[in-house]
């Protein structure tokens, strides 16, 4: 799955962790400080794209670049690899942008939501205290960073459309190259057909999102921090430091513990509907050449595997999507019910409201990855089960024990 896309994976993916720990420590430590950082603008005064092409976000940009660069060079001398360029630059490419969507975001929520709300409520606590114009500029504003946004993720899902094509590509010649030891294998043929591309498809969904989800967090966590100073009190526990930060991690914390608990059986029913639904094809398929294969009495056993496993998926999952919504439903309201106090103290503006809001539900969605890709996460680990009984064929290891169980 691994070794057919990425250079010597193991050591590959450790080395990403350290160069990356290394790249940042540097960064922060003094590179970072070699351009000064742009002065903030005052309350009601908007921020323009033009801060992604300002010498501190153009330094930076210029140091990823020469990161990546000796890191990739570093690589394809050590451990030549035929898909390199895509699984490491390629890589690389797609943290760049995802890392400046999350810039495009915080550059949103720092230099103009607090603003265009500031004005409002200065429009409508005062009338004629806020001219037309000002309002269309600060929506004028929010269109330019827009169309930014829109152009970056367009582009970004055509590239990771093609990542996600070359990752199988080399799976499927991988596993295609060791065809006669694996065909013997259940459900081979759907195996290398379909669980290779949604095995990449899902890695990378999961992936980029959890790469979203760790820059959201170094974005926006400093920012609640700071924004943390305008909350008076929690409601019952009172004043508490950095209480924004503790309230989200607490609450995120929990709906993941919450999720994992109730959920933990379903990537077990989801291989073995796999595995059934393989079952059931492959008569279908014998019986388009042999009359004497695919009979109605065995096709409506096999049948009846898969409407048992299904059952009992369906009722893993309403169990499931019960505490699932339960919780984020509850999740919508529960920002307010942190604010309660500060709001009914008066202590902040609708501008400053709008800023912990955003900030809050960026931390706290973070936080919440396993969350919002439970369902994901689960898809993967029933194709990842699948594949790994092609891993133990190559490498001549006992299949694993899933493999030996009974569907229903």
């Amino acid at each position: 799955m691994f070794v057919s896309f990425f250079p010597r994976p193991k050591l590959f993916f450790w080395s990403v962790l350290l160069w990356t720990a290394l790249a940042m420590a540097v960064w922060y430590g003094f590179a970072g400080r070699f351009v000064t950082a742009e002065q903030p603008l005052g309350p009601t005064t908007f921020v323009t794209p033009s801060v992604f092409v300002a010498p501190s976000a153009l330094w930076f940009d210029f140091y990823f670049a020469v990161c990546v660069a000796i890191f990739a060079a570093a690589w394809m001398w050590f451990a030549p690899h035929p898909w390199a360029g895509w699984s490491i630059l390629g890589s690389a490419l797609i943290l760049f942008t995802s890392y400046f969507q999350v810039q495009i975001s915080v550059a949103l929520n720092t230099g103009w939501r607090g603003p265009f709300y500031n004005l409002i409520q200065a429009a409508v606590t005062k009338p004629g205290a806020v001219t037309t114009a000002q309002l269309y500029d600060g929506i004028l504003t929010f269109f330019s960073f827009a169309t930014v946004y829109v152009l970056v993720s367009a582009l970004t899902s055509f590239l990771v459309s093609h990542y996600i094509f070359r990752w199988r590509t080399a799976m499927n010649d991988f596993y295609v190259a060791n065809w006669p030891r694996l065909r013997t294998i259940e459900g081979a043929s759907q195996r290398v057909q379909e669980d290779t591309m949604r095995f990449a498809s899902t890695m990378e969904s999961l992936g980029v999102s959890l790469v979203r989800s760790v820059l959201t967090l170094v974005a926006f966590l400093p920012l609640l921090v700071t924004l943390s100073s305008n909350i008076t009190e929690l409601p019952v526990i009172g004043p508490v430091p950095y209480s924004l930060v503790i309230v989200a991690v607490v609450w995120s914390v929990f709906g993941t513990a919450l999720l994992a608990l109730i959920g933990i059986r379903l990537p077990g029913l989801e291989f073995f509907n796999q595995r059934v639904e393989a079952a059931y094809r492959k008569e279908l398929v014998l019986g388009e050449d042999d009359p004497a294969r695919a009979d109605p009495p065995t096709l409506n056993a096999l049948f009846s595997n898969v409407r048992a496993n299904y059952f009992r998926l369906y009722m893993n999952f309403l169990y499931f999507n019960v505490g699932r919504y339960v919780y984020l439903q509850t999740d919508i309201i529960f920002p307010y019910v942190v604010l309660a106090p500060t709001l009914a103290a008066g202590a902040i503006t609708l501008g400053v409201m709008q800023q912990i809001l955003t900030a809050f539900s960026e931390v706290r969605s973070s936080f919440q990855y396993l969350v919002n890709s439970w369902s994901t996460i689960v898809e993967l680990i029933s194709i990842y089960k699948r594949l790994l009984a092609f891993e133990a064929r190559i490498h001549d290891e006992q299949l694993p024990s899933i493999e030996a169980q009974p569907a229903t």
